[in-house]
């Protein structure tokens, strides 16, 4: 059975549902490094300029989405800055738990698909909860890479299910002649 649309799950409803512990088979993330490039260099603060991108709304962001999002940004950043010269974090974790009502189709399915309203569904992936203003991705870089890391988070923008901001963080003074 095909997955349904992102967009069915895009809104926050209820409570999240977030304890792996009670419920079987969650499936993995697809997501699996939150840290890519220089991580020693972020972490001592070699890289003097920060940017980062801001979800504009709440919503929920599938773990699919966040892989997306990482990997376009940091093909883009790599092919400028080497493998060396960034340091790009996903901020967020996708712990909610997707649920899905698997509905018959094909010839006939109209009868067979009635019942259980409000059914409470299977574990078809997860997502994470992102509050307004909240920080998905963020790049650290030197100067002159600044115009890269900006263009790497608007194509990564283009993967959540909500508008996103990009906002230097930190690095304001070391950019006066380039921007």
């Amino acid at each position: 059975m095909a997955r349904k649309p992102a967009s069915m799950y895009r809104r926050l409803k209820g409570p999240a549902y977030t304890r792996r512990k009670y419920i079987g088979g969650v499936p993995n993330n697809r997501i699996h490094q939150f840290h890519v490039g220089n991580r020693r260099a972020a972490e001592t603060g070699q890289f003097s300029v920060v940017v980062e991108l801001v979800a504009n709304n709440d919503c929920q962001i599938r773990h699919t989405a966040l892989e997306a999002a990482r990997v376009i940004s940091n093909s883009t950043i790599r092919k400028q800055a080497g493998a060396q010269g960034y340091a790009l974090r996903v901020h967020t974790y996708p712990h909610h738990v997707l649920r899905e009502n698997k509905q018959a189709t094909g010839a006939g399915a109209d009868r067979v698909s009635q019942g259980m309203r409000c059914a409470f569904g299977k574990n078809v992936g997860t997502a994470a909860r992102v509050k307004r203003g909240q920080r998905v991705i963020s790049i650290q870089v030197n100067p002159e890479f600044y115009l890269t890391a900006r263009d790497a988070l608007r194509k990564a923008s283009m993967k959540f299910p909500t508008p996103c901001s990009i906002k230097l963080i930190k690095g304001h003074e070391h950019l006066k002649g380039l921007i």
